[in-house]
């Protein structure tokens, strides 16, 4: 018994270990649409 729960912490610290990995690795695409809004331009004040 205390060889498989030595094995599931061995796994989960794995497990956290690849995906901190992957998520430092990669390469995230930046958005690409374009967003326009028109803003009155009574908001602004003169």
């Amino acid at each position: 018994m205390k060889s498989l729960s030595r094995f599931m912490v061995l796994a989960v610290l794995a497990l956290i270990a690849g995906t901190a990995i992957f998520l430092a690795t990669w390469d995230i695409p930046a958005p690409v649409a374009q967003v326009e809004k028109v803003i009155p331009n009574d908001r602004f004040e003169k």
